[in-house]
């Protein structure tokens, strides 16, 4: 028994010669074998192209290069303009395209007088050879004749005849000596040319900064794009690989000038509309969005295209270089303690747009659908507008959060019901929350003409589990799922046939949008459709609807993770332009303590309600007390409002109670229903003597 077993700690292997491939290591039950050569040869090409100091020896390389490239472009670009007029006619056009047209006339003018100029030279060039040899032969007669003046002065001074050549021979004996010199100095001049060319031009591109910003050192990056200009917008275009639109700027008198709308200051960045040239669609721009983007010097998230409400125009909104990923400021809910809501008229301060104005929604007999990816801010936006809402006490809450980790939590004491957890017992609640909501909307709606209802509003949180429960109820119907059977989906769809007309709406939130998961049905049922980012087009097209999307909605193109709390809101709920059918909001965030003390503001403005607990809790209700808190201050009520109150406190237990049912509560305790001018009514003296007998009883009990 002992040969079998393997020690705990064994001694090292033998390193294995130089130059061989260690052994493989015998693993028990099985092994591999070693990856072919290739494949490591695969890996290593890989880590050496990936290593930090190849991308090092890269950026250095390609920044260098581009210094002397850049360099070359730049000498020759004013070489260029410096024998051309390319430069009046640039400004011309510039001038033109901004509407300055005084300034356009000076430039014109200007350029006029270069052109007069340079002709002037260029005819002088024509005489220039025959003055310069009538200029080299008179210089050649004077020159000989001042030497040898200077000889003969020379030769009378010291009597030697020959001294009269002498100032002649010194000046070809320094013709000679700079002949040698220049022999000696032209090979190495000849080989440092170029070597000085090179460095001149480097020099040149490296002042101008002729090389990417991802190719500088890390010290001279800057995150600011350059400055959105007429011809920047117009250069973009023209590169976005648009044969059609290339050709058409090209063949423009004012190099495109006449396209593009004045540029507008909006928000953290600027706004133009673009006219496209016969033959472009704006199909055609709007899916070369990145293109566009890195065109104009940014990133693809700050670059917005949406369909202006001029025919065969775009509206192209361009957003300051970084100014998108600054925090949004918190929301006015947390900062002004005396905010108040109003359902009918009043707006919720969701976010700001990408103008950077405050995005306000009108929630008012509207379904609203808010939709994404996990763990993008979907509670949060949701949670919002709720936190808003409920600082109006004539609104009622019924809440169904299908997440159950308490992010409701502080509306406990607020809603009259408020479901909390993920499992089937509590979708069925969910379910049944949502049913009776149905009833009472059908209830309202058999009320006599110009009744006025409260607002009722039901807040569905993780919508996805509800609709892909699988669950099946006492009535063999199943209380989940996206098909007529579906008792969750056939109530959420009643409410949005008829509910906004009795002041009856329902909030759904979900998760990742397909026809499983948000039926066709309950979706376009919505009046506000917010999405956070998504993951393709189609689902973007599911959340939001097929036009937004194609006028330039594109949750799917926000980054995940980056953007979260970023909504693209499709609807009749926000103010938008005239043809626009989207927008973008940038969501406050409330966290949970300014949440709970919103909600505390909220418990001063309404009388404090028992809610109705989640599916864990199943203990039967004080009829006696209940019917005692639907009377609240009043003396007396009518039966039918005691009824009517009790639906809404407990749906459940109370939703088909009948005069019967109330009047064998109230029998036993002597509280029973009495006629008061015409009506039954029910009497608060009575019921709280009830209640006072009733706990009189039970403490002498609780004595014995």
């Amino acid at each position: 028994m002992t040969e079998n077993i393997v020690p705990l700690f064994q001694p090292d292997p033998p390193p294995p010669p130089p130059g061989t491939d260690p052994p493989l290591t015998v693993v028990p039950g099985g092994g591999s074998a070693p990856p072919p050569a290739w494949v490591r040869c695969g890996r290593a090409v890989r880590w050496a192209a990936t290593h930090e100091h190849t991308r090092t020896a890269g950026r250095l390389t390609v920044r260098h290069s581009l210094y002397v490239a850049g360099g070359a472009r730049v000498l020759a670009r004013r070489a260029w303009e410096g024998r051309s007029a390319s430069r009046y006619e640039r400004m011309i056009r510039a001038a033109e395209a901004a509407g300055n047209t005084e300034l356009a006339a000076e430039w014109e003018e200007r350029g006029a007088r270069f052109r007069a100029a340079r002709h002037m030279r260029r005819m002088e060039l024509l005489t220039a050879p025959q003055r310069a040899a009538k200029g080299l032969a008179a210089g050649a007669a004077t020159g000989a004749a001042v030497l040898l003046a200077v000889g003969a002065l020379l030769a009378l001074a010291t009597g030697e005849v020959a001294d009269v050549i002498a100032p002649a021979m010194a000046v070809v004996s320094l013709v000679y000596w700079l002949t040698v010199l220049l022999a000696v100095v032209w090979g190495p001049l000849w080989v440092a040319a170029p070597w000085l060319v090179l460095l001149s031009l480097w020099s040149v591109g490296r002042r101008r900064q002729t090389a990417p910003q991802w190719a500088l050192p890390a010290t001279q990056r800057t995150a600011e794009g350059p400055p959105i200009t007429p011809s920047i917008v117009v250069t973009a275009l023209r590169d976005l690989g648009i044969a059609a639109l290339r050709t058409a700027i090209r063949d423009m008198g004012d190099a495109g000038a006449a396209m593009l709308g004045p540029i507008r200051i909006a928000g953290c960045g600027v706004e133009v509309d673009a006219t496209l040239p016969s033959g472009v669609t704006t199909e055609e721009v709007m899916t070369r969005r990145r293109k566009l983007a890195e065109n104009l010097g940014r990133h693809e998230h700050e670059v917005y295209i949406s369909i202006a409400p001029a025919a065969r125009t775009v509206r192209v909104w361009i957003a300051d270089s970084g100014a998108l990923d600054e925090p949004v400021p918190a929301s006015p809910l947390a900062l002004d303690t005396t905010l108040r809501a109003d359902y009918k008229s009043g707006r919720a301060p969701w976010g700001l747009d990408l103008r950077g104005d405050q995005a306000a929604v009108s929630l008012y007999q509207r379904h609203l659908l808010v939709t994404g990816l996990s763990n993008q801010g979907k509670t949060a936006s949701l949670r919002a507008l709720a936190l808003w809402l409920i600082l109006d006490p004539t609104v009622e809450f019924r809440i169904a959060d299908l997440k159950g980790v308490g992010d409701w939590n502080m509306f406990d004491g607020l809603a009259h019901t408020l479901i909390q957890g993920p499992t089937d017992d509590h979708v069925a609640e969910a379910t049944e929350m949502v049913e009776g909501i149905f009833a009472e909307m059908q209830r309202r709606l058999l009320a006599p003409a110009g009744t006025v209802f409260p607002p009722l509003v039901a807040v569905v949180d993780e919508a996805q589990v509800a609709y892909g429960c699988g669950a099946i109820g006492a009535d063999k119907r199943p209380y989940g799922g996206s098909k007529a059977t579906s008792r969750y989906f056939q109530a959420v769809k009643g409410i949005h046939d008829q509910g906004r007309a009795v002041n009856v709406t329902i909030w759904e939130g979900t998760q990742d949008p397909t026809n499983e998961n948000l039926p066709k049905r309950s979706r376009e049922g919505n009046h506000i459709r917010a999405s956070l980012a998504l993951g393709t087009e189609s689902q973007a097209q599911m959340a939001l609807g097929e036009a937004p999307v194609q006028a330039g909605a594109a949750p799917h193109k926000l980054r995940q993770g980056l953007d979260r709390g970023q909504l693209v809101v499709a609807g009749d709920g926000l103010q938008l332009a005239a043809g626009q059918t989207f927008t973008n909001v940038r969501t406050h965030f409330i966290n949970d303590d300014d949440a709970r003390a919103i909600t505390d503001r909220a418990r001063q403005l309404r009388t404090t309600i028992e809610t109705s607990a989640d599916a864990d809790e199943h203990d039967e209700p004080d009829d006696l007390a209940a019917i005692g808190n639907a009377l609240g201050n009043e003396p007396r009520m009518r039966t039918q409002e005691v009824l009517q109150r009790l639906a809404q406190a407990n749906p459940r237990r109370y939703r088909d109670w009948t005069f019967a049912s109330l009047k064998a509560v109230l029998d036993p305790a002597d509280a029973a229903p009495y006629k008061s001018n015409g009506h039954m009514v029910v009497s608060r003296d009575k019921i709280t003597a009830a209640l006072d007998a009733r706990d009189d009883d039970t403490a002498n009990g609780d004595a014995a």
